[in-house]
This record gives C-alpha cells, structure tokens and sequence, in this order.
C-alpha cells in the first residue's frame, strides 16, 4: 500500500469518525431527553462551577483537600441542623400561640 493511499485511509477514517459520530448520536437522541438536558443545562453548569470553586478555596488551605472538604461537609451539616431546630422552635411557638388564642376565646 503507497504511502498516499495510507494517509487517504487515515484521513477518511477520521473525517468519519469526527464528524459521523456526532452526527449519529444527535440524529438517535432522544427529543424527551434532548429537551430536558437542555433545561437543565444552566443548573448542571451552575453545580460544575460551585464544585470547582470549592476546590479552589479547599486547595488555599495547608491541608490535603478531603481534609478542607471533610471539616466544610461537618461545618455545613452542624449549620443545616442549627437551622432546622430553629424552625421547628418557631413552628413549636406558632402552635402554642395559636393553641393559646383558640382557648382564649
């Protein structure tokens, strides 16, 4: 085989696989599908961008990044249970509130 005709085989090969492929996977894809990623899209990017900034504050640390990342999860976690006992004090408080106007009357 010339060396011609090898190049013509390699290049071929890759314009199909380059541009056939693609093709293939965007004529298959499902509409359904097609559509919710598309919605979803600027939430995913928005996620992506969120994970790679924590990265990026975890890596100013002088600790190993799972450690950075480890006390932020225990930190986050003590704040959301902080949070949920002050709403079900506030929700405790309403029910006794309303609990006291019903027997007042």
């Amino acid at each position: 085989m010339s060396k011609a005709a090898l190049w013509f085989k390699m290049l071929s090969t890759g314009v199909i696989l380059c541009v056939g492929g693609p093709a293939l996977v965007y004529w298959k894809y499902n509409p359904e599908l097609q559509k919710r990623s598309l919605e979803n899209r600027e939430q995913k990017q928005q996620d992506f961008d969120n994970f790679v900034n924590k990265l990026k504050e975890y890596s100013k640390s002088d600790k190993p990044i799972w450690t950075a990342a480890a006390e932020d999860e225990a930190r986050q976690r003590a704040n959301s249970a902080e949070e949920q006992q002050r709403v079900a004090q506030d929700i405790q408080r309403r029910r006794e509130k309303i609990r006291d106007e019903s027997l007042q009357r």
